[in-house]
């Protein structure tokens, strides 16, 4: 797949962007975002459930940090309006709640709610307010046609999204009865499909690090599929510079790393990295099911036979970095020892992590 994809109907040049929203803006890539948001004179509204777990944001002037529910049509209207472009981050990595295709929309899921329902109600509160400005998260391999549910939805949701961007008939009726919009309301659209992502904060290798010390060994599933993290920095900094470039109009961008490993090696060099000396062995396929199938009913799901699904496309760009941002990925070698290597001083408290599966 090309890191970059168009419809070829560009809209023509929007109005200045002064005022965004960003949905997911108090997580892991939301916080990079909105600090770039601010530092170049955005005013940003960042709706999230538990206020006070963003205070880094609301001491930002020009930040509004707002305890609300997206997932309630009336209450994202209300955020959305005076805003001028929206950023949509929100994405599960697993359903505590699995549902079923054929049921109706409210029992399909985690994934159907997260990342094609809630899209869904983005596009048709910025209908009603008149915002032709988005940016959406989607996930590389993102595909509705997946048999990894996660893929699955997040494709079905991207392609909501890209959908809002085309020109169209009244009667024409959307992707899965999503909202279709009237010649000359088109909005402006552009998807990230990022590889998995690093940085200091991420849940990817440090929670590998964190198993490391736990574990005597340390069994892979999966151990040969293919990565090309990229740096969470490099992520947000995509997403902004393009909200106001037209040239990223009605496109999808894959985002990669400079560099593939397969999952074996990163895990071996975050054991180099911390100083630990474990043996990393890879299952093969059948036994990584079966892995997959246990740690699935484990508490704290650290694998799903979903998360196997998925992991058995590799998760690799097929070209260099879009050249539209300006800049070349951040190596992981670069970024990964300034907060990994940390892990080491605070391994007295690992025994207790470990025993009470934290």
């Amino acid at each position: 797949m090309n890191s970059h994809e168009s419809n070829n109907t560009t809209p023509a040049a929007l109005p200045k962007i002064r005022k965004v929203c960003v949905i997911g803006g108090a997580g892991f890539v939301g916080r990079h975002i909105v600090h770039l948001l601010h530092s170049g004179g955005y005013e940003v509204r960042v709706p999230t459930r538990h206020r006070e777990r963003a205070k880094d944001l609301i001491v930002l002037p020009g930040v509004d940090v707002v305890e609300a529910d997206i997932h309630d049509p009336s209450a994202l209207s209300t955020l959305l309006e005076g805003m001028d472009a929206v950023i949509n981050l929100v994405g599960i990595l697993h359903e505590k709640h699995v549902g079923r295709i054929d049921k109706p929309s409210a029992r399909r899921g985690d994934f159907h709610q997260a990342h094609i329902e809630l899209p869904r109600k983005i596009l048709q509160a910025c209908a009603k307010h008149g915002i032709k400005r988005v940016l959406h998260m989607s996930a590389l391999n993102a595909d509705a046609t997946s048999k990894s549910a996660y893929l699955r939805s997040k494709g079905a949701g991207e392609a909501l999204l890209r959908e809002a961007g085309q020109p169209h008939s009244d009667n024409e009726r959307g992707y899965l009865d999503g909202p279709k919009f009237t010649r000359g309301q088109r909005m402006a659209v552009t998807v990230f499909r990022p590889s998995v992502i690093f940085g200091a904060e991420d849940s990817f290798l440090n929670q590998f690090a964190w198993l490391l010390r736990c574990l005597p060994v340390m069994v892979l599933a999966c151990g040969q599929a293919k990565l090309q993290p990229v740096y969470v920095e490099d992520v947000a900094r995509a997403f902004v510079r393009s909200l106001e470039n037209p040239a990223a109009y009605d496109q999808a961008y894959d985002l990669c790393g400079p560099k593939v490993y397969t999952l074996q090696q990163l895990v071996a060099y975050v054991a180099q990295l911390q100083g630990i000396k474990r043996p990393v062995f890879s299952l093969n396929d059948r036994l990584s099911y079966f892995q997959a199938w246990l740690l699935e009913k484990l508490p704290g799901k650290l694998m799903t036979r979903d998360d196997y699904y998925a992991l058995l496309g590799n998760s690799v760009c097929g070209c260099d970095f879009p050249a539209v941002f300006g800049f070349q990925p951040t190596p992981m070698e670069v970024i990964a020892p300034k907060y990994l290597a940390q892990g080491v001083e605070h391994s007295h408290y690992d025994g207790f992590r470990c025993n009470a599966r934290r």
